[in-house]
């Protein structure tokens, strides 16, 4: 049996000026769990650039957060009864939609 194939795949964000630190939300109580989903991400040219990392441990504050103001989310599993309203908030925050779940 091959292995599977993961959900989603990190696309690299279109260059433009505006984008020169690209912002990315990062939600759940492990930060370091959250950081390692990131590794090697975003290259542009063959190097690494940087960007601005925001973290959030409680899902209650993406209600809070403007829209369009991240271009990536990673989040950790949300519980059952939140899944919807977290994965909703998130798409709404992040430009792209991009989300990676991160197993806590």
């Amino acid at each position: 049996m091959s292995c599977p194939r993961p959900i989603v795949c990190l696309a690299p964000i279109p260059a433009s000026p505006a984008l020169r630190h690209p912002r990315i939300l990062l939600l759940g109580h492990h930060q370091p769990t959250l950081l390692r989903c990131l590794d090697g991400w975003p290259r542009r040219g063959g190097r690494a650039t940087a960007f601005v990392a925001r973290f959030i441990a409680e899902p209650s504050a993406l209600a809070g957060l403007a829209d369009d103001s991240f271009e990536l989310a990673v989040i950790q599993a949300p519980r059952g009864a939140d899944v919807a309203a977290v994965i909703g908030h998130v798409v709404r925050v992040a430009r792209q939609g991009l989300i990676t779940v991160a197993a806590a």
